[in-house]
C-alpha cells in the first residue's frame, strides 16, 4: 500500500478587541483581585457579566462585587491538558457559581484526581501571582472548606482601566490528504502540477479534492496543467506575518494555470508590487528543495485577454 501522508499543521492568529464599560470593569477587577458581576432589573447577578440582559435584552450597567468563593455546579475531568490551558497537570473543568452570583463561571479546578471532584463542592479563586487584566488572572479554582468570603462592595471604579485585550487563537491538528491531494503533492515533488478532470463538466480542478465542486461527482482522470498561468485577481499584503520571512508589501494572487478550470493562489515576485495586474502571465519559481513553487514571476508574454479568464474570477 502507498504511504499515507500526514503532517502537523497550526492555524494561529491574535484576536484583538476593544472592551465596553462592563467587560472593562470585569477584567480590571480581576487584575485587582476583585470579581464583579452585573445586576439585572429583576435582581439577578450575572457572572461573568454581560452588557445586555439575556432574557429581556435590556442594557445593564449595574456592577456588583461577588465573593471569590463558590460552589461547583457541574464538572468534567481533563486527563491530558493541552498547550495554553490553565494547568499543565490533569485538572477538572468546572462551572462555579460564586457566592452572590446567580450564574456560573467556567474555569479550571486544581484537584488531585476525578474522585476528589463532585457537584456541590466548595471552591475558591486562586489568583495568579502576576495579573494584567485577563481571565487568566484567575489562575484556577482550588478546593475550599471555609466560610463564604465577604465581598467589600466594590463599585467597579478603578484607576488605569483595561480597555482592550489580545486573545491568541490557535488550532493544532494533523492533516492527512486523500488520494487526489496525495497525487498532487507527489506531482509537485517532480515539478509537475496535476489536476483532475470532472467526467461530467470536463473542468480540470487544481489542486483536486477528489470530486467536482460543481457537479458533485468523483474525479479520477489526472491532467497535468501549467506550468504557466494568468493572474485573475490579487491583493497587496502590507502586514508582515509572524514567522514568514517575506518583506512587505508583497502580492498574493489567484492564478489560473493553463489548462485548469479553477485558479489556485500563490505569491507574485520578480516585479514591483504596484505593477502586478489582472491578466499578467506568470510562471513558477520553485523552492530551493524543488518541492513546491516558492512564487510566480512574469513570463514576459503579453497580458491575457479578459475573456480567457473571466469565468475563474
Amino acid at each position: 500500500m502507498p504511504e499515507v501522508l500526514k503532517a502537523p499543521l497550526v492555524v494561529e492568529f491574535p484576536f484583538t478587541r476593544s472592551l465596553g464599560p462592563v467587560q472593562s470593569a470585569f477584567l480590571t477587577g480581576l487584575r485587582e483581585q476583585v470579581v464583579l458581576g452585573v445586576r439585572t432589573a429583576d435582581g439577578r447577578t450575572l457572572v461573568p457579566p454581560v452588557e445586555y440582559d439575556p432574557v429581556t435584552a435590556e442594557e445593564i450597567r449595574d456592577l456588583v462585587e461577588v465573593a471569590p468563593t463558590g460552589t461547583v455546579t457541574t464538572w468534567a475531568w481533563n486527563h491530558e491538558p493541552r498547550r495554553g490551558q490553565p494547568l499543565a497537570t490533569p485538572f477538572a473543568w468546572v462551572l462555579v457559581r460564586l457566592d452572590g452570583a446567580d450564574t456560573a463561571l467556567l474555569h479550571a479546578l486544581d484537584a488531585p484526581g476525578p474522585d476528589s471532584v463532585r457537584t456541590g463542592m466548595r471552591v475558591r479563586v486562586r489568583w495568579a501571582p502576576e495579573r494584567s487584566g485577563a481571565i487568566t488572572d484567575i489562575a484556577c479554582f482550588e478546593p475550599y472548606d471555609g466560610p463564604a468570603a465577604e465581598p467589600a462592595g466594590h463599585d467597579g471604579d478603578f484607576e488605569d482601566m483595561v480597555t482592550g485585550i489580545v486573545a491568541p487563537a490557535r488550532l493544532d491538528y494533523v492533516y492527512s490528504p486523500g488520494r487526489a491531494q496525495s497525487a498532487y503533492i507527489a506531482g509537485l515533488a517532480e515539478r509537475r502540477t496535476l489536476g483532475e478532470r470532472c467526467p461530467s463538466c470536463r473542468k480540470v480542478y487544481v489542486p483536486s479534492r477528489g470530486a467536482c465542486p460543481t457537479c458533485g461527482v468523483a474525479t479520477g482522470e489526472q491532467v497535468e496543467v501549467g506550468p504557466r498561468g494568468t493572474v485573475t485577481t490579487y491583493c497587496i499584503v502590507n502586514i508582515k506575518a509572524k514567522n514568514l520571512d517575506i518583506e512587505v508589501p508583497y502580492v498574493y494572487a489567484h492564478i489560473a494555470l493553463d489548462g485548469a478550470g479553477l485558479a489556485l493562489h500563490g505569491r507574485i515576485g520578480g516585479i514591483p508590487y504596484d505593477e502586478v495586474r489582472m491578466g499578467l502571465r506568470v510562471e513558477p519559481v520553485w523552492s530551493e528543495d524543488g518541492r513546491y513553487p516558492d512564487h510566480y514571476r512574469p513570463t514576459g508574454e503579453p497580458d491575457a485577454d479578459y475573456e480567457t479568464y473571466k469565468e475563474m474570477l
